[in-house]
């Protein structure tokens, strides 16, 4: 049984540091406890120069070529499940009993019709906003709750509602207008708390001992201490319990929260978009704990320094600092 891990994202940008500082193979090998040979192989995914997230993106690419096909990329297989739902209504249990019933075993269950109608609509184009398939079972597509459930979500206290949000944050003329979110590793363990600024894009992350409001509220003091006043002017968070305290850093730091709607994610576009980057280096899952601050504090640097396109393939570094300069 073979125990070999393969290299993670965050070992990637480790190794194109590493090059970049000059060491050997050997000394990179010695740093990250592997293999010369692991190395060298991951070196020349790339043909020029290795950059980390070419090797990445080339690394999930073969990954997924070399995995087991699904159940229902058998097409035939897959028609037959969409005829029996559309055509004749029946649900996926019924179509799961009637292969039992009829050959002695089905080759799929009930659940993985489900995940599949979820994850890809069994392979049928639809139109956007639609619910596809899911629309011909009995409950419509709809999600249900236990007898006696009460909708929690979206009940901290709120301070100001975003319409409320100066227009300089809404039109993003100034710096110091800052989105706020969390990227979550494994379940009950470490998170990342992530600010954004709304103009210059620039990425502020600390690691929180878990998703509390505590923790979070402890982490954003330690943030917020080392940004200048004068660009600390309005914080956009989403709905989260682990935003429940934000009273307290308005209080401290006189920087008022602005609150979107519930399930409103594009409110906050600037930090989805940036997190969607993290997930680059931390995938879903990923125990945040066990990653170094160093490794953090990289991430950050290379997301801040990446050529925006927005901005005339300056980075967010580079306009956050054109814009200090003007304050000063």
């Amino acid at each position: 049984m073979s125990h070999y891990n393969q290299l993670t994202a965050i070992e990637r940008g480790r190794i194109e540091s590493f090059i970049q500082l000059g060491l050997s193979l050997h000394e990179i090998a010695t740093r990250l406890s592997r293999s010369v040979s692991t190395i060298s192989r991951e070196v020349h995914r790339c043909t020029k120069e290795y950059k980390a997230l070419a090797a990445q993106k080339d690394y999930l690419k073969k990954r997924k070529a070399c995995r087991r096909p699904r159940i229902f990329e058998n097409a035939e297989l897959r028609s037959s499940v969409i005829k029996a739902i559309q055509d004749d209504h029946w649900s996926p249990e019924q179509i799961v009993g009637n292969y039992i019933r009829t050959q002695g075993s089905s080759p799929f269950s009930f659940v993985t019709i489900y995940r599949e109608i979820h994850r890809y609509n069994l392979g049928v184009p639809r139109s956007h906003g639609a619910r596809g398939i899911a629309r011909k079972l009995r409950h419509r597509g709809k999600t249900r709750h236990k007898k006696g459930y009460v909708e929690k979500r979206g009940k901290i206290p709120i301070s100001h509602k975003l319409a409320e949000r100066p227009l300089e944050a809404d039109k993003r003329t100034r710096l110091g207008d800052w989105e706020l979110d969390t990227v979550v590793g494994r379940d009950g363990g470490d998170v990342l708390v992530t600010m954004i600024d709304r103009r210059s894009r620039l990425l502020l992350a600390q690691r929180a001992a878990g998703r509390k409001a505590l923790p979070v509220l402890e982490t954003l003091k330690a943030i917020f201490s080392k940004i200048p006043h004068d660009i600390l002017h309005t914080i956009t968070p989403d709905r989260g319990k682990e935003f429940g305290r934000h009273a307290e850093l308005t209080n401290e730091y006189e920087v008022e929260f602005y609150f979107p709607n519930p399930h409103a994610p594009w409110a906050r576009g600037s930090n989805e978009n940036t997190n969607g980057l993290i997930r680059e280096y931390i995938p879903k899952g990923t125990d945040i704990s066990t990653i170094t601050d160093e490794e953090i504090n990289r991430m950050v640097w290379q997301i801040n320094t990446r050529p925006r396109k927005m901005f005339g393939w300056k980075s967010s570094l580079e306009v956050f600092w054109s814009e200090m300069f003007h304050l000063a």
